[in-house]
């Protein structure tokens, strides 16, 4: 969408563009991927994108598939330029033993089921146990451990999954244990992520364990100093009654999940204070790293997790391929927040339009690629089908006071975007 934006602001009427969306509804992890507790950050979607939208000269193609409904030859044939921003819908592993047991998932699967995407909402989360663990000290760590130990009654006034609220209004979770590879100067966190733990008033947060020889910040490291100031707050805030509680413990490293038919506990190696433990959870969360996925018909670097480029060009072999581009984190690797998207998609489009001016972009097949789609079979969610099932969950929220209630079944999806595209 910022791509979209910032080829309105250079163009305006003069270019035609077509959105094509995996799934049904649009805004990628704005919908899916944003905590539901974060209404504020989900607004971009109304204040911004729905308006971008909303032009005459942009076109959505919701339920469409790149690989499946169309390849990409078909598109590069039929767009002067095609801009690949299709995230990071992967992530890292752990490489140690049992990390694939039941009960243990990845926080990009969590996110998702709590966030309603179709993929994950038949995944069968386990939240009858009294302790979670969750490997990592990002923004989506903390996020994670907060949907876990919120009270549901703020959580229910939010966009979170139906089948997700029920969850964990049936949670037996009483504790959530952070684990960080590294000490807490190193934590990945940011201190406004760290700071929202201040307003669980009822959930005891603490840092256990931690050596005390870890190294001294370096001088002048405010940002580092502003997120152990949080952290000192934390652990020292009078409370009135603990419900819940958030353990960090920092230098802790995981070398093995135990359990013979499901996760029992993970092995940790803690040298600087203990050795080797056995941490008992019922529930496992890597929170280590997205990563992005192979794209049919485009190079990748299996390493870095992304598709090879030049400020957005894509390169094969060491030549750029022309009239391809990518941007956000299948271009960059899983960094930044949402505005840091803008700055990459300018960069991004404005290679593109250096590109069109030296008349290095070309169409070869001018026939609509509606037609194209019709022929496949494929149903296409148009931008009114989209306004119909966004009308529908925020009237289905309406009545309980919640932002909207999502549709998560694609068939559901479908349905409701037929009523108003005949």
């Amino acid at each position: 969408m910022y791509c979209v934006l910032h080829l309105l602001e250079r163009l305006g009427r003069d270019v035609h563009i077509d959105l094509f969306e995996r799934v049904p509804t649009p805004w990628g992890l704005i919908r899916s991927g944003v905590a539901p507790d974060h209404l504020e950050k989900k607004q971009i979607a109304d204040r911004l994108f729905q308006l971008l939208l909303a032009q005459e000269n942009i076109r959505y193609f919701g339920n469409v598939e790149i690989g499946r409904h169309l390849s990409h030859v078909d598109i590069c044939e039929k767009y002067h330029a095609v801009v690949y921003a299709v995230g990071a819908s992967d992530d890292k592993s752990m490489g140690i033993g049992g990390e694939h047991l039941p009960g243990s998932w990845s926080a990009r699967q969590f996110v998702a089921w709590y966030s309603g995407h179709p993929d994950f909402r038949g995944m069968q989360v386990d939240l009858a146990t009294e302790r979670a663990v969750v490997v990592g000290t990002g923004n989506v760590a903390l996020d994670v451990a907060r949907v876990l130990t919120m009270p549901v009654a703020t959580l229910s006034r939010t966009d979170i999954a139906d089948h997700a609220l029920s969850a964990l209004a049936r949670s037996r979770v009483q504790e959530v244990v952070v684990l960080g590879r590294r000490g807490s100067q190193h934590a990945a966190f940011n201190n406004a992520e760290l700071e929202e733990l201040l307003e669980l008033d009822d959930v005891e947060v603490k840092v256990v364990d931690e050596s005390p020889s870890s190294p001294p910040l370096r001088a002048g490291d405010w940002v580092t100093q502003r997120k152990l100031d949080t952290l000192a707050r934390l652990q020292s805030r009078p409370l009135r009654s603990v419900r819940k509680r958030i353990s960090f413990r920092f230098e802790h490293v995981p070398v093995a999940v135990i359990g013979e038919s499901c996760v029992e506990g993970v092995q940790v190696d803690c040298p600087h204070v203990y050795g080797t433990q056995v941490i008992d959870c019922g529930l496992l969360l890597r929170s280590i790293g997205y990563r992005g996925a192979r794209i049919p018909g485009l190079p990748f670097d299996e390493l870095k997790g992304v598709v090879p480029s030049q400020s957005g060009r894509v390169i094969d072999r060491g030549k750029l391929v022309p009239g391809v581009y990518v941007a956000g984190w299948i271009k960059r690797g899983p960094r930044g927040i949402i505005g840091t998207n803008k700055r990459c998609a300018l960069e991004t489009v404005s290679e593109l339009l250096e590109d069109a001016q030296k008349d290095a972009l070309a169409v070869t097949d001018e026939r609509d690629v509606t037609n194209l789609l019709a022929d496949r079979g494929c149903e296409v969610v148009s931008k009114e089908g989209w306004s119909q099932i966004d009308a529908a969950e925020r009237r289905a929220g309406q009545s309980s006071g919640r932002p909207r209630v999502k549709l998560i079944r694609i068939d559901d999806l479908l349905s409701e975007a037929r009523a108003n595209d005949g």
